[in-house]
């Protein structure tokens, strides 16, 4: 069985990790390198740059082999597409003006185009091409040393809630708070009466790539117990926001940085950052909502650090994307 889905997914023109226990995780990174240079031209040197990273934490990848089982292979999410996946995901438009394959601009409709986005967001989770398996077992810092070395940056918490509440609004981070927890919930309670998600206001099963399970076992997150059984990111087209990003819900939740003070934000052009935030919901959500979760929403500061802290988090269910300034 394995070797006919594997067969399909070549004639489909899919390179993809091969299912759990078919690859080391340097072997399956290295799948992966190969697609994101064939699938959206990053450089060799890029490459090169991200391999050191990767390597050099021993976890990065799209889940510990050994344990990971995923619910669905890119063949069978090709299946549910109505033409080949690359091609359904480009946007000649967006790639104008952000200057890059599977990325969006960011920016306000009801006073903006799309001309005038002044940043662009990756479409789909890292490594943003459309069928991948996303990226988990990644920290903040690796995170954001991935994004530079592709040209790129992490996103700034408005930014990733303007990409999903479907409006790239200003700002407001209310700095005179004084702490993170005070910033967080006078946030959380100026947005909980307009709640949404991204295809919606209200909250739904089956939109998503929330069906998945956790490992048997899975003992709170442990690298040997606890699989990352995402789906292929673009799995789920109505997973969509109003600005053409994909995945936010569901599969990994997102790394983001939260800044505590105007010369911590990314979206200013700063490469001090400030804490960690965690976005979005995960692959076992229509099952185990673990949290309350929306569009604007920001978490509780949960395994908490500075973003640019060595010892900053990593789990299984926990990934990322990129943001790139354009003007």
């Amino acid at each position: 069985m394995r070797g006919a889905i594997a067969a399909l997914g070549l004639a489909l023109g899919l390179a993809f990790a091969a299912p759990a226990g078919a690859g080391t995780l340097a072997e399956n990174n290295e799948a992966m390198f190969r697609l994101m240079q064939e699938k959206r031209g990053v450089t060799s040197g890029q490459i090169a740059r991200i391999r050191e990273i990767f390597n050099a934490s021993g976890m990065a990848g799209q889940g510990n082999p050994a344990i990971t089982r995923h619910p669905m292979t890119p063949a069978e999410a090709q299946a549910r597409l109505p033409q080949d996946a690359y091609q359904y995901y480009r946007n000649a438009q967006f790639e104008r003006i952000c200057g890059r394959k599977y990325m969006a601009p960011l920016y306000d409709p009801a006073t903006e185009q799309p001309e005038d986005a002044k940043v662009c967001v990756d479409m789909f989770e890292y490594p943003n091409v459309p069928l991948a398996y996303p990226v988990t077992w990644i920290s903040a810092r690796e995170a954001a040393l991935v994004c530079a070395a592709e040209g790129k940056r992490m996103g700034d918490a408005h930014e990733w809630e303007g990409a999903a509440a479907g409006a790239l609004l200003e700002p407001d981070y209310r700095f005179d708070l004084g702490s993170h927890g005070a910033m967080r919930a006078w946030h959380n309670a100026k947005w909980g009466q307009v709640k949404n998600w991204t295809y919606g206001p209200q909250w739904q099963r089956g939109i998503c790539a929330q069906g998945s399970q956790k490992s048997p076992g899975c003992n709170g997150g442990s690298w040997t117990g606890c699989g990352s059984n995402t789906y292929p990111v673009g799995s789920f087209p109505n997973c969509r926001s109003a600005l053409g990003v994909y995945d936010l819900e569901g599969n990994a939740a997102e790394h983001m940085n939260l800044p505590l003070a105007p010369d911590q934000m990314a979206s200013r052009g700063s490469t001090k950052l400030g804490v960690t935030e965690m976005k979005g919901s995960w692959f076992i959500w229509d099952s185990v909502r673990a949290h309350e979760e929306w569009a604007r929403w920001r978490a509780p500061y949960w395994h908490g650090s500075p973003v640019m802290s060595v010892g900053s988090h990593r789990n299984y269910h926990l990934g990322f994307r990129c943001f790139r300034d354009v003007k």
